[in-house]
């Protein structure tokens, strides 16, 4: 993991895996389901978080509301063995496919996604109509 620059032919196509942190010192990481592909939540790696989940093949984030590294499931339980890690063209941004151990639900409020809620529209002309749909 070398964050030095480099040409876009041998970061879009080369075999050398050279993280994009932002300038935070962070990488946005989405989790999915590894059998359904359902998005289970996104969160923010800085590099020993993701060092350290290259390295036990579980999952750890950088809290940014603690300002603390983290591992998802310290306190629920519900950790995240990684079954494959992607990242896309620029290698800005972190993919996780994971099995959900504990109770399977890899959201805090209990929920199997983080993503729980829909966005919808009473008027589908005006996006100030946008209300909140609990699926």
């Amino acid at each position: 993991m070398a964050g030095a620059d480099i040409d876009k032919a041998a970061l879009e196509e080369g075999a050398e895996f050279r993280p994009a942190f932002n300038s935070d010192g962070l990488i946005p990481a989405i989790a999915s389901d590894a059998k359904s592909g359902e998005l289970l939540m996104v969160a923010w790696m800085n590099r020993e978080a993701l060092q350290r989940s290259l390295e036990t093949g579980v999952a750890h984030f950088w809290s940014r509301s603690r300002a603390k590294l983290w591992r998802k499931g310290e306190e629920s339980g519900n950790t995240l063995r990684i079954v494959e890690v992607r990242t896309d063209c620029d290698q800005d941004t972190i993919w996780i496919r994971v099995e959900v151990g504990g109770d399977g639900v890899a959201c805090h409020t209990g929920r199997t996604s983080c993503f729980y809620r829909r966005v919808t529209l009473a008027d589908p002309k005006d996006a100030a109509s946008a209300r909140l749909e609990t699926t």
